[in-house]
């Protein structure tokens, strides 16, 4: 079996060699602000199942695998990005993709082109970004929209290479989803899953650490459906809070019914009401 030589922390030879992406600091906290604006009037909550956030050092490499159930996914991942307050934040995206939204240029996403020669690229410039200190790179590796209940989740084999270079850090899975509960609104969901450490198993073929990096996605991906199924915001810490009710005029008839009998208006249906 061939294997790559381990590249030590990873590389700044590579690095080198290659253009790496840089981002505007101010346009990402501006562009982070307005997200959170936008996701709080699309979903009734942001959460994320509790004690899930992994405890990994600030100056290690860090590559985050995520499914990838829907276009709000991007946006997802800005949010969940502040919970690493000491890191710079990364992701490839299709180059068309990106030719077309230019501004994420300068927010941290790089142009991945299809077929070999891109994939070449992909390799060489996520491992020169990982050779910065405290540098995170988001990947949904599924390449593909995929509904969040298929199994296993199809992660394509660009993650298993990536990782074989890697000499040191963690690769950690997140779960992702958009259940509807008790709002007209839905909840946007999100879990953690355990730190796979690298560098530990350089026998490994990019195959291997495919399949060991999908199973855990796809544990995560369950537990995370548990979650969802349980309906319990207790289980979740709340990240952002949204709208609630129906709104229009029938949220105007129900706060004057609960004005004449006296009660405090709550216009959600559930167990948080409100959310205020």
């Amino acid at each position: 079996m061939s294997v790559h030589t381990p590249l030590a922390s990873p590389t700044t030879e590579m690095a080198k060699r290659i253009a790496i992406p840089r981002r505007s600091e101010f346009l990402y906290r501006w562009f982070s602000w307005w997200v959170r604006g936008y996701l709080a009037k699309h979903f009734h909550a942001v959460r994320l199942s509790r004690d899930s956030l992994p405890r990994i050092p600030a100056d290690v490499p860090l590559v985050i695998v995520v499914n990838h159930p829907s276009w709000w996914d991007p946006l997802m991942g800005m949010v969940l990005a502040d919970l690493f307050p000491k890191r710079s934040h990364y992701a490839p995206m299709d180059a068309q993709m990106l030719d077309r939204y230019p501004l994420f240029n300068k927010l941290g996403f790089y142009g991945v082109e299809q077929g070999p020669k891109g994939a070449a690229v992909f390799l060489r410039t996520t491992v020169a970004l990982l050779s910065q200190p405290g540098t995170t790179v988001w990947i949904t590796a599924q390449g593909r929209f995929a509904d969040p209940r298929v199994r296993p989740p199809g992660l394509r084999s660009g993650i298993g290479h990536l990782v074989q270079h890697l000499s040191g850090g963690f690769v950690v899975p997140l779960a992702l989803e958009y259940p509807f509960w008790e709002e007209r609104l839905p909840e946007a969901l999100a879990r953690f899953g355990a730190p796979i450490t690298l560098g530990a198993r350089a026998d490994l073929c990019p195959s291997q650490w495919v399949k060991q990096i999908e199973e855990a996605l796809a544990a995560t991906q369950d537990a995370l459906a548990a979650d969802a199924l349980a309906r319990d915001p207790a289980a979740f810490v709340t990240l952002l809070r949204g709208k609630a009710g129906v709104g229009g005029i029938y949220d105007c008839w129900r706060r004057v019914v609960a004005w004449l009998r006296g009660e405090r208006f709550q216009a959600g249906h559930g167990s948080e009401g409100g959310m205020p």
